[in-house]
């Protein structure tokens, strides 16, 4: 049986990624991971909606109802996960500082606080910032919900996951102006 790869990530977050509203994402690591922090396992993987810890007081104004309607939709349907979307990895960047974090804030759904929450937890451990180039799958995987799906680790191996058509959320000059951006606030 064929594996393969996918990033657990909020699912409000995925949906961020989706509509282009962000080409970030901010990892430290899971409490479950076998490394204790965060490592790139593969720069191409699925978006894994998560539904766990996201709270509608986490996240800026903006994406508070996103959070209340997709916890409304998988009420309906939580022996089942969809997934319908691909991401590539542009750019790993480690910060560490809370100044640099800060000039990122207007790029992303994250509070302030919750993101200054992120970078400190394990202190000596350095906030990824992943540069995600995202792409919407034409046709949505539905996977039943398996034991070995759940729990605060970042990386999930599918199964009988069926290839699909994918399409880039936002086309390249978009993708490249928003980038650039990322990179040249974290250069400060």
């Amino acid at each position: 049986m064929e594996q393969t790869i996918a990033l657990r990530e909020w699912a409000v977050a995925v949906k961020a990624l989706e509509e282009g509203r962000q080409v970030i994402v901010l990892r430290k690591g899971g409490i479950a991971e076998e490394t204790k922090e965060f490592r790139l396992e593969s720069p191409k993987f699925y978006l894994f909606p998560s539904y766990e810890h996201q709270r509608p007081n986490l996240v800026k104004l903006e994406a508070r109802d996103s959070v209340e309607l997709i916890q409304e939709e998988i009420g309906e349907r939580s022996e089942r996960v969809r997934i319908t979307s691909y991401a590539e990895v542009i750019e790993d960047i480690e910060i560490s500082d809370v100044e640099t974090l800060q000039r990122l804030e207007e790029l992303h759904i994250w509070t302030e606080d919750y993101a200054e929450e992120r970078l400190k937890w394990k202190r000596t451990k350095p906030l990824h910032v992943l540069i995600l180039r995202v792409y919407k799958l034409e046709t949505p995987i539905d996977l039943p919900m398996k034991d070995t799906y759940a729990g605060c680790k970042s990386w999930l191996w599918l199964e009988d996951v069926s290839s699909s058509r994918m399409l880039p959320v936002l086309d390249d000059n978009e993708f490249e102006r928003q980038a650039t951006l990322v990179r040249n606030r974290i250069k400060g």
